[in-house]
């Protein structure tokens, strides 16, 4: 028997068994739970002296077979940026590859004592504050980026990114690369899933992208004001969509079930999210016992057109019209505004082919990836499909815990399998053919990554130019691939060749926990700034000779300007009880000059780029001398480069 056929469902608990040297676990339950009623408990890491006999070749080794150049020379610039979530430390982060090296973090949902997010006045406004100025929020969990498109590819204007712990949604400028709007999304919580459309569902010549879908992991009573706490079978999940620009709520559509994960289809019709939890369980135990859950679609167009026509409720104190997709209240398919596809239950990922021929919705408890026809979905919405279920024309049997899958743009899916520890190469066409013929084959490779696989994407894997270079896995366990650094692990994001028939490993990289979706783009789709426009900021003081202190009453205004290696003052005097705001243009025009702003005892620390404005509000309750300084490196007087802010009593 071929390594293939080792993996077909009827002997993966006996090769799972057999392999417990790679990959343990507390105990053999997690087999037997995983075969019997779905739930995989008790899962590790596995932890090994030495590679195991068929394990992945070390990097070294398969940089020099693989033949693919991931180590950049001085000076040598990669050539695709790579857009991580930064998981619970609320950022995202940018990435060269193939290199893997971190360029930078990009605060979002979290305070950053270099950059000053979270204590400038500007970025406050975007994250959000209470009424006494501080924060709303100081955490985020961020899960998963995606970007925006035009005619089917990335076009570097934004990338947006979800914050699960408190419901929010933030945008990227990519010219900038930082955040410059943040969503509070109403009525939801456990925000999971995110994808935007890649056109408009409703105008045919707008062929961008317009409104970003969001998946509502968590069920919850609507309104969740104390209501129907104790009875979970009056919970409900919704479905939201945001507006690109504006960033606003349009709208939201409520559920059965629980959404996970979130794709849209190339033509712009649909959005859909692969769901659990049809039995709407509010225990785990409780949230397995159907055979089958369900991929759902949304038709934008009906929903929009049945808010046009008043068809919705509004929930609490929210204003977002909610309109109702439950199946019940949508059996016929010619006005039906949602479609559920049944798939293998408790599936985690779905994913677009890069042809816009299928969606792919992954097992996790099932061996399978469900293959979805999207135009069997358009023939669902015309009636013309007796049964959502035939829809589907592919369930390949892959291995254990499949989760999500990236495509080469050559037929081929890359499927993670977070028990096997392993990722798996098989053609889509393939096994869309076995779905009829059992002999046909299907999977081309299988290859050990260390450790736990959860998400993968491959060079411009979501989007119709995928290119098939090399593939992204993020393991979630490192043990042993990296120098121990006490209990807390890094989580290992590995980078695999897939240019041949043969995927080949290329690298570790120890990455801060945890992170978890990530988009792989093309260097010439982003085209980043790299000095500001003095105009954009109002607040700007335009030459330094207009650096001035303005008092009324209390509250002071300190108009600075930097220019390496000076402030354009020396001091300024304030009298303790003050309200001051600190507004700080850099009028400096080359490249990389960025100056710092740090204020000792008074929790003052923030950062300015060429041409760009920010400010900073405190109140000086200390008398005394305070050395403004320079934080950021960028004169040879650096060191001298000082204001003296001197608060008399």
């Amino acid at each position: 028997m071929d390594k293939q056929d080792k993996h077909q469902v009827e002997t993966q608990l006996e090769v799972a068994q057999a392999d417990l040297g790679r990959r343990r676990f507390l105990n053999t339950a997690a087999l037997t739970g995983l075969a019997g009623a779905g739930l995989a408990t008790g899962l590790a890491a596995c932890k090994e002296d030495k590679p195991a006999a068929g394990a992945a070749a070390p990097a070294a080794a398969s940089h020099a077979e693989g033949g693919m150049k991931i180590h950049m020379a001085p000076g040598e610039l990669d050539t695709y940026y790579g857009l991580w979530s930064g998981g619970h430390s609320g950022e995202m982060r940018v990435l060269g590859l193939p290199s893997g090296r971190e360029i930078k973090r990009i605060p979002v949902f979290n305070m950053d004592c270099m950059s000053g997010w979270g204590i400038t006045n500007e970025s406050k406004k975007i994250m959000g504050t209470k009424p006494d100025g501080s924060l709303k929020y100081h955490i985020g969990d961020t899960h998963h980026v995606h970007a925006s498109y035009t005619d089917g590819t990335y076009d570097g204007k934004y990338a947006w990114v979800n914050d699960k712990i408190n419901s929010r949604l933030a945008r990227i400028r990519l010219d900038t690369f930082e955040c410059d709007k943040i969503t509070d999304i109403p009525n939801i919580q456990g925000f999971h899933g995110i994808f935007p459309d890649r056109c408009d569902p409703v105008d045919e010549k707008i062929n961008h992208t317009t409104r970003v879908f969001c998946g509502s992991e968590f069920h919850l009573p609507q309104p969740n004001d104390g209501r129907d706490m104790d009875d979970p079978k009056k919970y409900g999940t919704l479905f939201t969509c945001v507006d690109a620009e504006t960033m606003d709520v349009r709208w939201q559509v409520k559920i059965d079930g629980n959404c996970d994960l979130v794709a849209t289809s190339y033509d712009g019709k649909f959005a859909a999210t692969n769901q659990y939890n049809t039995e709407g369980g509010a225990k785990y135990e409780d949230m397995m016992s159907a055979e089958r859950d369900a991929c759902v679609f949304f038709n934008i167009a009906r929903i929009e057109q049945a808010i046009k026509d008043g068809k919705f409720k509004t929930i609490g104190d929210s204003k977002v019209p909610v309109v109702d997709g439950t199946r019940e209240s949508n059996q016929d398919p010619k006005t039906a505004l949602t479609c559920y596809v049944p798939v293998p239950k408790n599936p985690h990922g779905v994913n677009a082919s890069p042809d816009g021929k299928y969606f792919i919705c992954s097992g996790k408890l099932s061996p399978t990836a469900t293959i979805i026809e999207i135009a069997l979905v358009h023939k669902f919405f015309a009636g013309e499909l007796k049964d959502p279920r035939d829809a589907v024309v592919g369930e390949p049997e892959l291995g254990l815990g499949p989760l999500h899958t990236a495509f080469d743009g050559r037929g081929n899916a890359f499927t993670t399998l977070f028990l096997d520890s392993q990722m798996v190469k098989w053609n889509v066409e393939a096994a869309i053919k076995a779905f009829k013929d059992k002999n046909v084959k299907y999977v081309i490779d299988r290859l050990d990554v260390q450790y736990q696989p959860g998400h993968t994407n491959a060079s411009m894997s979501e989007t119709k130019e995928a290119d098939g270079q090399f593939l992204g896995v993020g393991c979630k366990f490192s043990k042993d691939r990296f120098l121990p650094v006490g209990p807390l692990h890094p989580e290992n994001e590995q980078l695999i060749d897939i240019r041949g028939e043969k995927m080949v490993l290329l690298a570790d990289h120890p990455v801060y926990p945890e992170p978890h979706d990530f988009i792989i783009v093309k260097r010439d789709k982003i085209k980043p700034r790299q000095v500001y426009n003095l105009d954009d900021f109002p607040l700007a003081t335009k030459d330094a000779k207009d650096s001035r202190i303005e008092r009324n009453g209390n509250k002071v205004t300190v108009h600075l300007v930097s220019q390496a290696p000076a402030f354009s003052m020396r001091e300024f005097k304030l009298k303790k009880g003050d309200e001051v705001t600190i507004i700080l243009t850099n009028l400096d025009k080359v490249e990389d000059l960025t100056h710092g702003f740090a204020i000792p005892k008074y929790d003052v620390n923030f950062i300015v780029n060429p041409q760009e404005t920010k400010s900073v509000t405190f109140k000086a309750d200390k008398p005394g001398v305070f050395w403004c300084y320079c934080t950021h490196f960028c004169h040879a007087l650096h060191l001298e480069m000082r204001s003296r802010m001197i608060v008399e009593k």
